[in-house]
């Protein structure tokens, strides 16, 4: 993937952390024509043992955490906060590092894996349909993600009509996780979607493309080439081409649309009796696995706003409640 601008030597600010199983940037930073220095550089850091981890950062990092916290619970609190409260995600923001500012995200490495294979909370794995820049990944989860990269796609094309362009394709992904988002009601930029896939379509390309073009050996699409080497996409919209679709997605997914949409028995090749999730129509199961999300989303978006402005502290947290409210008002009045 491309490194895109400069990001202030990644590995210095990583250096003043605990030792992480996974980190990435995400967000505004990876976009290759910001070279805005005061914008907030994005991070997710996997850990295998967030308490312990977080009780190592205090002694180092004590104010990168919100003062009452600290004072009340140190790093249990911290981490029941994330666990209960959240989606098991503790968010710093407003650090300060080499006159850059720094957000970062602690997640325990198994629930980062069970998002990403599962859609458990479709909150990590929704970052991780995006394009990040991948710094340390100890397990692998990189490799890992193309299961969650290959639900998305399907995701995406069960709600897209026949024809699309590869643009529509990437915005339809993107906006997987912003379905049911509270935040998108007063918080957040409308533009949001298409600013994020117009300004790093490229690496949108470097992840997808390959789906793509495996999608169409198996004839679920077909590619015609446009312009600037981006390509327009037909897809087969029959009853097979959709349950070929769904069989991609997550099994805690299908489970549920399973149980809305109907399920009936049937027999496999060696006599054994499976249940089958009875889809009548392309229009019907979109319709349903479009539900299950938006509710899952609005879920995560609502615990996690809360656990937010709980971590970052009442100072801390109206900064940032207030810049993301200014880009919002900005993008409906501009």
């Amino acid at each position: 993937m491309d490194d895109g601008p400069e990001i202030l030597e990644p590995a210095s600010f990583l250096q003043t952390l605990p030792p992480i199983e996974f980190a990435c940037i995400y967000g505004s930073s990876l976009h290759p024509n910001n070279f805005n220095k005061t914008s907030m550089i994005d991070y997710i850091l996997g850990v295998s043992d967030p308490q312990q981890w977080h009780t190592q950062n205090l002694k180092t990092n004590r104010n990168h955490y919100a003062s009452w916290m600290v004072h009340l619970g140190g790093p249990r609190l911290i981490t029941e906060v994330a666990d209960y409260i959240g989606v098991g995600v503790h968010f710093n923001p407003f650090v300060s590092h080499k006159d850059r500012m720094f957000k970062y995200g602690v997640v325990r490495m198994h629930d980062l894996v069970q998002d990403i294979l599962g859609w458990e909370r479709f909150y990590m794995s929704g970052r991780l349909q995006k394009p990040v820049k991948v710094i340390i990944d100890n397990l692998e989860i990189e490799k890992l993600n193309s299961v969650n990269l290959k639900a998305a796609t399907s995701a995406a094309l069960l709600l897209l009509p026949s024809k699309f362009s590869e643009e529509e394709l990437y915005a339809k992904i993107c906006s997987l996780s912003y379905m049911g988002d509270l935040r998108m009601l007063f918080a957040e930029d409308k533009n949001k979607v298409k600013k994020i896939v117009q300004g790093q379509f490229k690496l949108f390309q470097t992840m997808y493309k390959p789906l793509l073009e495996d999608f169409a050996a198996r004839d679920l699409l077909r590619l015609s080439p446009f312009i600037d080497q981006k390509v327009n996409i037909i897809q087969d919209c029959g009853l097979s081409s959709t349950c070929s679709l769904v069989s991609s997605l997550p099994l805690p997914l299908r489970s549920k649309m399973g149980i809305k949409l109907g399920e009936e028995k049937m027999f496999d090749e060696s006599g054994r009796a499976i249940r089958k999730m009875v889809i009548k129509s392309k229009e019907e199961g979109a319709d349903c696995m479009r539900k299950i999300l938006r509710n899952k989303v609005m879920i995560s978006s609502a615990r996690q706003a809360v656990a937010g402005l709980l971590t970052a502290g009442a100072v801390h947290g109206l900064r940032y409640v207030g810049n993301k409210m200014h880009k919002a008002w900005k993008s409906w009045w501009w």
